[in-house]
């Protein structure tokens, strides 16, 4: 078939590997001038399954309002907030109970075990070379937190999941360069998982998808798409329609606007987050691979000679303002736990990206409900470790392949 992507972040280009794989034409339109350039570009680049789970929560709505007034809080909201964010955190408070949450959590883990399980595979198979360690550490910094998390460490228990609950002397083992300053209860480890560093990955496999004869056109623009047997997208600044036999949107909350005139209304919004990146001044005061500050959520990654501070959750205002307090934040996390480690005077990228989150959680896999029109998108925080599998489950569905992996729950039927 001759088929049409929109979007060339990660889950545009595993979409693009997988379908050219299989033997099809694939044309991936991106309106940045280069692929992994938003959402994609400077993420957290953690792979941890078992810790991919829904925002929308028994007790989040309680604690959102609690961190309306704390400083160093995992989750604001920005003003101004626009309709769609309003509507959206209606739809969210509305899936904040135990049943939909359980429900849409397996969903998600369910996906994010076999996405894990391709991105390996892929990795090998292609001899991607991108930097990426193993290993990934929950720290906690009091006893409560080690109550906190205990209800979690339940679902990877029942996910099969390895894990390892260490003291203070065996969290220092695997991770020696944590600070002597700052005291803490102990950690979860989980060997399974790990780091890597998403943007390489995708620019690697698009690479590979080129190979199989896909191609990228930049700077190009979706305007509008057409349902049919035979769709069509229109280009910005292009009259004339171009025809295929199938349409693909990965395009996060540009393809909701997109959907949005067709009568397809995506409860969709961008929580924003953010991160820094920095060179390293010594190695061995950095993180072998993967912490997670458990209290205030931010993670911070070693990617080969670099480290990487990622955290927060923002809803409301725009992507162009950075907000000072939540890059303080990074930095705290930083110097609390590995002071010294990197070079902050002077090469700091500081980022903000639109993570394009549904409303309960999940993303929306298949087919859309109009003729011609499919959907790869809604991958929220998630889409790294989300990404490989959703592109290898699109890919068969296309072909009308049964998927390796159960997708109960992530079609567009869930929404109705």
């Amino acid at each position: 078939m001759k088929i049409a992507i929109v979007g060339a972040g990660i889950i545009g280009v595993t979409t693009a590997y997988e379908l050219a794989a299989d033997g099809h034409e694939v044309t991936v339109f991106e309106r940045r001038g280069a692929a992994a350039e938003e959402t994609s570009f400077a993420n957290a680049g953690v792979v941890a399954p078992g810790y991919v789970t829904p925002w929308a929560a028994p007790g989040m709505p309680a604690k959102v309002l609690r961190y309306l007034f704390s400083r160093h809080a995992p989750v604001k909201l920005q003003w101004p907030l626009s309709a769609r964010d309003l509507a959206w955190m209606a739809r969210w408070l509305g899936a904040c109970n135990p049943s939909t949450y359980l429900a849409n959590r397996a969903r998600m883990q369910r996906l994010a075990f076999y996405s894990r399980a391709r991105l390996h595979q892929l990795t090998e198979q292609l001899g991607l070379d991108y930097e990426r360690s193993p290993g990934y550490t929950v720290l906690l910094r009091s006893a409560k937190d080690q109550q906190l998390v205990q209800p979690g460490l339940q679902v990877l228990r029942e996910a099969g999941t390895r894990f390892l609950e260490l003291d203070n002397a065996a969290t220092r083992a695997i991770e020696p360069a944590l600070s002597r300053d700052t005291d803490f209860a102990g950690a979860i480890h989980l060997p399974d998982d790990g780091v890597g560093n998403c943007r390489q990955f995708a620019l690697l496999l698009r690479r590979q998808a080129e190979l199989l004869g896909a191609q990228f056109r930049f700077n190009a623009t979706v305007a509008h798409v057409t349902p049919g047997m035979r769709p069509q997208l229109v280009l910005a600044g292009m009259p004339a329609p171009e025809v295929f036999d199938a349409v693909v949107l990965c395009a996060g909350v540009a393809s909701a606007a997109l959907l949005r005139p067709l009568g397809l209304k995506l409860p969709m919004t961008a929580v924003y987050g953010y991160s820094i990146s920095a060179p390293l001044r010594e190695p061995l005061n950095a993180p072998r691979s993967a912490v997670m500050d458990e209290r205030y959520k931010v993670a911070i990654s070693r990617l080969g000679m670099r480290v990487r501070v990622a955290g927060s959750a923002e809803i409301g205002g725009t992507l162009a303002h950075k907000r000072p307090a939540a890059l303080q934040t990074l930095y705290k996390v930083l110097h609390d736990w590995f002071p010294g480690a990197a070079q902050i005077s002077g090469g700091v990228q500081e980022w903000k990206g639109a993570r394009p989150m549904l409303a309960d959680g999940p993303p929306l896999l298949g087919a859309s409900g109009l003729a011609g029109i499919w959907l790869n998108l809604g991958h929220g925080s998630s889409g790294w470790a989300l990404g490989c599998g959703s592109a290898r489950a699109v890919a068969d569905m296309l072909a009308t392949r049964t998927p390796e992996v159960d997708l109960e729950g992530l079609g567009i039927s869930r929404l109705r």
